[in-house]
């Protein structure tokens, strides 16, 4: 390493002083008189190299203190590149939409859900509020009074925190642009608590009162829902490929998916947890003779493309009436006219968004299918395997365990069935 400079901070000469090393450097005949002084009123500079070796400068003007300012600050920008927490300026002025640019060009590829998702974040919520501000002006609380008030409920907030967060945290290890990540510490609120009634799934005896009022088409699908367990994009991405009726079970290996209306497919399921082996009953299993024996799937399965959205429909299970793939937007319009017509629809209301439900929702036999697993004193771990849970996950246990198991629970150890139990009394 070379020596430092023994002139530094020095001070700059001024045309407007008249100290004689001012007077030199700019003559009175070339730059105008002015009145000779014997102390120099030039600005104090500091010289400092950044981490990537180039130089860099600040001015103090000398009635400031100048010379023990710019010390100060150079000492201070000495000790930040050291200790690698040194953060350029002029790299924080860029605005939010040009480090959008910048940063999601470097992403690595996501799934399509995934990627949308964030796109959506950024164009309905991010961009048009903070794009055209620098990140180096992003305050804390101005973002807090943002996402408090003006993006409405707690999962867009959490998804759109997910993306801004990530944006700064990248800004703050790009050569510290910024010193620190204003969004890291936003408080999104938490999730809205529902009532168990607008939680708890319905009855198999429900279940098969719906079955009763849906077309006829339809019925082998809820029943194959209700008796399996798998999420809807598993059981319309279902190939016959992947079905042993001779072994009783099935495999999950892909899903179709839906973005924006569209139909894709995906090499995964939800979570490593999610590429399992599932049990098939006897209805589950004439489920799926009455879907092949009308649409006759090949075998083998056709590996996914360059292009997802090819759903290769010739070998699924699962169609629509005329051949289609499956979507939830389409199912819905069989599925609440039956949740209707058996009595059993009840419209849940969305308090942070306004959005309206109806219970029981098609997701909900899969819970009926994990109650049905309590019931027949199936091991939690073995439910969470044919479920496709995570290990340790608390979904499992909140599918089985309703408040009214636990009162019912409680209330027989409370009652004094056996003889001899003394009972306390008021007097």
């Amino acid at each position: 390493m070379g020596r430092r400079a023994s002139n530094n901070p020095r001070q700059l000469r001024a045309k407007s002083c008249g100290c004689p090393k001012c007077m030199e450097k700019y003559p009175p005949e070339e730059h105008g008189e002015r009145n000779r002084r014997r102390d120099c009123t030039g600005s104090w500079q500091a010289r400092w190299r950044d981490p990537q070796g180039k130089q860099q400068q600040k001015c103090f003007p000398i009635e400031d203190g100048g010379f023990k300012a710019a010390e100060a600050h150079l000492d201070a920008m000495r000790d930040r590149v050291r200790s690698r927490t040194y953060s350029d300026p002029k790299r924080g002025q860029i605005t939010l939409d040009q480090w959008w640019d910048k940063w999601w060009a470097a992403q690595p590829e996501r799934a399509i859900a995934t990627k949308n998702r964030k796109e959506s974040c950024w164009k309905v919520h991010i961009k048009p509020k903070w794009g055209d501000w620098r990140i180096c002006d992003l305050e804390y609380i101005e973002l807090q009074a943002w996402i408090t008030k003006e993006v409405k409920g707690y999962h867009s907030r959490k998804k759109v925190h997910e993306v801004l967060n990530t944006m700064l945290r990248a800004a703050v290890k790009d050569g510290r642009r910024i010193p620190f990540n204003p969004a890291a510490d936003l408080d999104i609120g938490e999730a809205p608590a529902k009532h168990p009634d607008d939680v708890r799934p319905p009855t198999r005896e429900q279940v098969a009162l719906i079955v009763e009022h849906l077309p006829m088409y339809y019925k082998p699908l809820v029943v194959f829902l209700e008796h399996t367990g798998m999420r809807w994009g598993e059981a319309t991405g279902l190939r016959w490929e992947n079905v042993d009726l001779d072994a009783n079970h099935l495999k999950v290996k892909e899903v179709l998916s839906e973005d924006h209306g569209r139909l894709f497919r995906k090499d995964a399921p939800k979570s490593v947890a999610g590429f399992r082996t599932v049990p098939v009953t006897p209805q589950a299993a004439e489920a799926v003779r009455k879907q092949v024996a009308r649409w006759r799937p090949p075998e083998g399965a056709t590996p996914i493309g360059d292009d997802p959205y090819d759903l290769v429909v010739d070998e699924l299970v699962f169609r629509g009436p005329q051949g289609g793939a499956l979507s939830r937007h389409n199912f819905r319009r069989v599925w609440v006219p039956a949740i209707q017509a058996a009595g059993l629809a009840r419209e849940v209301k969305n308090k942070e968004t306004g959005r309206k439900e109806w219970w029981p929702r098609v997701h909900d036999l899969r819970h009926v299918f994990a109650t049905w697993l309590k019931d027949l004193g199936i091991d939690e771990k073995d439910t969470q395997t044919i479920m496709g849970h995570e290990r340790g996950s608390k979904v499992t246990w909140i599918y089985q365990h309703s408040p009214e198991d636990v009162a019912a629970q409680v209330r027989a150890r409370m009652a004094p069935e056996a003889e001899g139990v003394r009972i306390l009394k008021a007097v």
